[in-house]
């Protein structure tokens, strides 16, 4: 599967951004899909992910209740909308799927992930 990441851009701190992250070759049945993000110099960090099938999701605690990831199945794309951005959230941001079958496990480490995106910069001025 191909994943194609965009809407980033840049933002001041307390605005918003909804990030889509679309799929080709496949749908993403039976999919996890994920967000990450990596800022200069530091580590790529799980950001959420959600369940295609169940739709259930989970968040990390520096971005939950302003984060919100959800799912498009007729466009076949996930989004993150981001509001109450800080120029701590301030990042490349990276779409990333893997097969899950009907499996309902929470993937929050980057390489429980087989397929990424290429990434698209988010940057939050103060």
């Amino acid at each position: 599967v191909q994943l194609q990441a965009y809407g980033g851009g840049l933002v001041q701190a307390g605005g918003s951004l909804r990030l889509s992250c679309a799929a080709s070759g496949r749908t993403f049945s039976y999919y996890a899909v994920g967000w990450f993000r990596q800022a200069p110099g530091k580590e790529r960090e799980f950001v959420t992910t959600v369940n295609w099938n169940s739709g259930s999701t989970y968040y990390a605690d520096s971005v939950k209740g302003r984060f919100t990831i959800s799912r498009d199945n007729a466009e076949n794309t996930v989004y993150l909308q981001m509001n109450s951005l800080k120029p701590e959230d301030t990042a490349v941001y990276y779409c990333a799927a893997r097969s899950i079958g009907y499996g309902s496990s929470a993937f929050i480490r980057s390489y429980e992930y087989a397929y990424w995106g290429q990434g698209t910069q988010v940057t939050v001025s103060s």
